[in-house]
């Protein structure tokens, strides 16, 4: 029987897992099913996952390379939260929200893809990601929560397009 589905907190904890190949089969990856595996540096998630979970890779800290396909419409709360690694994203054209704190922390961010299609960007979404230099915010998105890039001490360039209505608190 194939494997369909990968539990909440299902490796949380393994600290010394460096790679895992998910099955092809899996359509379901749980909440915090990957969290603080702080050797885990490389992973694809199979084409027929929808969403990634709250906390899925929280503390992955030493992820660089995750391959996401266009299959995934949801990047939960803290999914990426201190993937301190991390240097390089792009964000799926079929995710319409960045969700609350999904990139927080990635200290090593440089270089973030947010497609046309996303329309809002969540409070903290990427807070602390000191090394973002710039950010082109899409024509879709409407609203861009508190806090939303506080604390990237690096952006000289930032695009926001006209259709955005509302810029929470301390956004930048």
């Amino acid at each position: 029987e194939e494997v369909t589905t990968i539990g909440d907190q299902a490796f949380s904890g393994c600290s010394n897992l460096p790679f895992i190949a998910i099955p092809e089969s899996v359509t379901n990856i749980g909440i915090g099913a990957f969290s603080e595996c702080r050797s885990l540096a490389s992973i694809t998630i199979p084409s027929r996952v929808k969403s990634i979970a709250n906390n899925t890779f929280d503390g992955c800290t030493s992820l660089t390379t995750i391959n996401i396909p266009e299959s995934v419409t949801n990047i939960g709360k803290w999914a990426f939260y201190n993937c301190s690694s991390l240097t390089a994203f792009k964000i799926p054209e079929s995710v319409s929200k960045i969700e609350y704190r999904a990139f927080s922390g990635c200290y090593n961010l440089t270089d973030i893809t947010i497609p046309e299609g996303v329309t809002g960007i969540e409070s903290y979404a990427f807070s602390s990601c000191i090394k973002l230099t710039s950010i082109d915010i899409p024509k879709s998105v409407t609203s861009i929560g508190s806090e939303a890039f506080y604390a990237c001490e690096s952006l000289t360039t930032i695009t926001i397009p006209e259709n955005v209505t509302r810029i929470g608190s301390k956004a930048f």
